[in-house]
């Protein structure tokens, strides 16, 4: 597989001007040219440090718009993308990431829109008072700078970076990789321009796909300059984010994601919401990936489950109580210890019948990526304790494991989703990319 640090991509006629190149690869500044990128884009952001709400507003309906009415040609560029990412062997699962058309545009700019509606976080107080010596405290939310995002074959993400560091105050730099190349030039070109007639920097949105694999590795390593690196892809692309980078890094995680049927579960309420937990869309880390069922619950959900699995073309990985509830017409792959490890993103499931809830909860923590995990049950005290106990960003009670997601969950967008436990966890939209400064007013004081 392709990931976001392999080969180059190119760039539109407005698009940033490529670096030259030898022969032999890319020239041997790059480094100093990726630095220059951030450079710049330090000093866009500076224009969104003192712009109002409305002119960030109106600027991401502006970008909206602009998708819009480019439709066409970024529709154009994406066939390319298709036709490389077929000839190269990528999964229906991440073709289907990478796919765009009229309707998934409309889509994307309606998130830039709703983005647009949400309260802008800059200048919100988290905390403030008056202390007994008359200074008066504030800590208030401030834009970080500079967000780096590395991602692959998730032209969305293009658009979903743009929109959330604008309205955050930030200024983004890109690589998006060479499955989504052409659509991801034409695509920075488009709100590049937009911006620009909107009066802000065009170098609030830059892009170093020009610059190849060095040109990640460069941005990885610009520390002072990039203020926060967000990985986004695969697990192989975090690990390598994770391990390279210099640059504080949000980490986002893979999702071996998991629905749990407890004893009490009503499967007229399960079933459907493991179907829209699988196959509503398999590319994506919020699907699940392995079904566990209470052992007292699996013969009357089992067979009706695997049944319709099997209609929705799910192959079912499955251990050998499962195998011998599965109706005759339904074929299970008997499931390894690599089944209960996989993010499959694709129409497979593992499967699991399980002694009892503490039993689920164990399977869970040795094989989850602590993403998110769904139980059914119509106990209260089961859905307490697995709420409690199950160290994932986000736990669904009844709901489907869909619903981890910015736009799902009301942030109007996502810029990923954290896994880990440090300044941001789950989905991660406006607030998760600022920090905070303490503002103190004094009348002349010093300190005692």
């Amino acid at each position: 597989m392709t990931t976001s640090l392999d080969a180059p991509a190119t760039g539109g006629a407005h698009a940033q001007p490529p670096v030259p190149t030898s022969p032999s690869g890319p020239a041997p500044d790059v480094t100093e040219a990726v630095l220059d990128v951030a450079r710049r884009a330090k000093v866009a952001a500076r224009a969104l440090a003192v712009a109002t709400r409305g002119v960030k507003d109106a600027a991401l309906h502006a970008l909206a718009d602009a998708l819009v009415a480019e439709a066409d040609a970024v529709v154009t560029a994406n066939v390319e993308d298709l036709a490389r990412g077929r000839a190269s062997g990528l999964s229906d699962g991440l073709l289907d990431r990478l796919a765009l058309d009229p309707a998934r545009i409309s889509a994307i700019a309606g998130a830039l829109r709703e983005v647009a509606a949400l309260p802008d976080p800059v200048g919100e107080v988290v905390r403030g008072s008056t202390l007994p010596n008359g200074l008066r405290m504030r800590q208030v939310r401030v834009p970080m700078g500079v967000v780096g995002m590395i991602y692959e074959a998730r032209p969305n993400v293009t658009v979903d970076a743009v929109g959330l560091t604008l309205k955050s105050g930030n200024a983004v730099v890109l690589r998006g990789g060479s499955a989504a190349a052409s659509s991801n030039a034409v695509i920075v070109d488009v709100l590049r321009r937009a911006l620009v007639a909107q009066g802000l920097p065009a170098d609030l949105v830059q892009t170093v796909d020009v610059f190849g694999r060095p040109g990640g590795v460069a941005l990885m390593h610009a520390r002072g300059l990039v203020d926060v690196l967000v990985p986004r892809g695969g697990a192989d692309l975090i690990r390598t984010v994770v391990r390279e980078a210099t640059v504080p890094v949000i980490e986002t995680g893979v999702g071996n994601v998991h629905v749990y049927v407890d004893a009490t579960a009503d499967p007229a309420v399960a079933l459907p919401i493991l179907l829209n937990a699988k196959t509503q869309r398999v590319g994506v880390c919020n699907a699940a990936e392995t079904l566990l069922v209470h052992r007292d619950a699996a013969e009357s959900f089992l067979p009706s489950a695997l049944t319709a699995l099997d209609q929705a073309g799910v192959t079912v990985h499955g251990d050998d109580v499962t195998a011998a509830l599965a109706p005759a017409d339904v074929t299970v792959v008997p499931a390894t210890d690599e089944d209960w490890a996989t993010e499959y993103l694709s129409l497979d499931l593992a499967v699991r019948v399980v002694d009892d809830l503490d039993a689920a909860l164990d399977h869970i923590r040795t094989w989850s990526s602590g993403h998110t995990e769904a139980i059914v049950t119509r106990d209260l005290a089961s859905s307490e304790r697995f709420v409690a106990e199950v160290d994932s960003a986000a736990v669904m009670v009844n709901a489907s494991t869909r619903f981890t997601d910015g736009g799902q969950l009301g942030l109007g967008a996502e810029i990923g989703i954290s896994t880990q436990k440090l300044h941001a966890r789950g989905p991660m939209g406006l607030g998760e990319l600022t920090t905070t400064k303490w503002v103190v007013h004094g009348d002349g004081h010093v300190r005692p």
